[in-house]
């Protein structure tokens, strides 16, 4: 098993220009000219960096459980916690009022207001709920527009069962919706193939594994080899592929990635697209200037990620830049787009899924 820093792409003996080289997506009916998702967190998508997101070619993400949903003015929550963590270098205490701010209870009336934003800007709305809330928030999302509906948890199944509720039974809850779906997120070829049986568009593999997610080794033990994880999802998506006669399922790889290579690397092990994080945490436009939590950081019982600085406020950059440069830093972590397009056309290949057909070599 492998993770995308053990595998290397192995250019073909044709290259081109990354001029001709297109990174275009398409899932369902919504076109993005860059294959890049958000991870939903409130410290880099609130309904202004959301537009400007979607305005570079990306599907921005919205938390429908973060503290838009919850808050009358959720920028001055994000800004005291940004004091705290830059104050506590450990993250622990902006973790406790992080989980602080998340027990005010969701207002349907707040989030509505967050969703119109960005639709009034003409732009495609996608919106992440938990398995265990999808069935209470998703009626009033849908009434208030959303494009896509993304239901994300740590780990997810076709069925999530509660002793306290009525098990979500995703294959149902997903052919009840007019809108796509992205699930996940999984890590093991069952697990993908049974929620590409649910009627998914898309499916998550992996969990936001970065720096700062306790998620893995230290809380639930869970290892993720993202580079297998993400080739076993696409294997299951060519099986189901031929199992429906040609219903494609789109794979997302959200986890290991923290350089431009590794969107390539990703990509060239089967991934349509990827889920950027702790990344454009260093974008101006991100609420947290810098500073970063994963949605699951909130979790009232037991955290899986802190709440720290990852960018110096003095370092951030646009948007523009870390996804399509020019910049002067050399370290693969800002012109990302221009990064995965330079290796595509060092590779010979002119699109995201010729490109999942490079050779990849591991390293010994």
């Amino acid at each position: 098993m492998y993770g995308l820093g053990e595998i290397d792409l192995v250019p073909a003996r044709r290259t081109r220009s990354s001029k001709e080289v297109s990174t275009a997506w398409q899932i369902d009916a919504y076109q993005m000219d860059i294959p890049v998702m958000t991870h939903p967190t409130d410290a880099i998508v609130s309904p202004s960096s959301a537009i400007e997101i979607n305005n570079q070619g990306g599907l921005a993400v919205l938390n429908g459980e973060g503290l838009w949903a919850r808050h009358a003015d959720p920028e001055a929550a994000i800004a005291e916690l940004r004091d705290i963590a830059l104050e506590d270098l450990t993250g622990t205490r902006a973790v406790a009022r992080l989980q602080e701010l998340h027990r005010a209870p969701i207002n349907e009336e707040y989030l509505a207001a967050a969703v119109r934003t960005i639709r009034d800007e003409g732009q495609t709305v996608a919106v992440r709920v938990s398995p265990q809330r999808a069935r209470e928030l998703t009626p009033g999302l849908i009434k208030a527009g959303i494009d896509m509906l993304v239901i994300q948890g740590t780990i997810i199944s076709a069925e999530h069962v509660s002793g306290e509720d009525e098990p979500l039974n995703l294959k149902e809850f997903i052919g009840s919706l007019d809108v796509p779906v992205i699930a996940g997120g999984v890590v093991d070829y069952k697990t993908a193939l049974h929620l590409m049986r649910t009627g998914a568009a898309g499916v998550i593999v992996g969990f936001g594994g970065a720096e700062g997610v306790t998620t893995t080794g230290s809380v639930l033990g869970v290892e993720i080899h993202m580079a297998t994880a993400i080739a076993d999802a696409a294997a299951a998506r060519r099986d189901y592929l031929d199992e429906t006669g040609g219903r494609y399922v789109h794979v997302l790889a959200d986890g290991d990635i923290y350089t431009s290579g590794d969107i390539a690397r990703a990509v060239a092990c089967g991934a349509d697209a990827v889920v950027l994080g702790p990344l454009l945490a260093g974008a101006l436009e991100s609420p947290g200037k810098g500073v970063y939590w994963d949605s699951v950081s909130a979790h009232p019982n037991m955290p899986r990620g802190l709440v720290a600085e990852t960018h110096d406020e003095t370092a951030l950059a646009p948007l523009t830049e870390l996804l399509e440069g020019p910049t002067s830093q050399p370290d693969g972590t800002r012109n990302l787009m221009g990064g995965l397009r330079r290796a595509m056309a060092k590779c010979g290949y002119t699109d995201v899924k010729g490109f999942q057909k490079v050779d990849l070599s591991v390293r010994s």
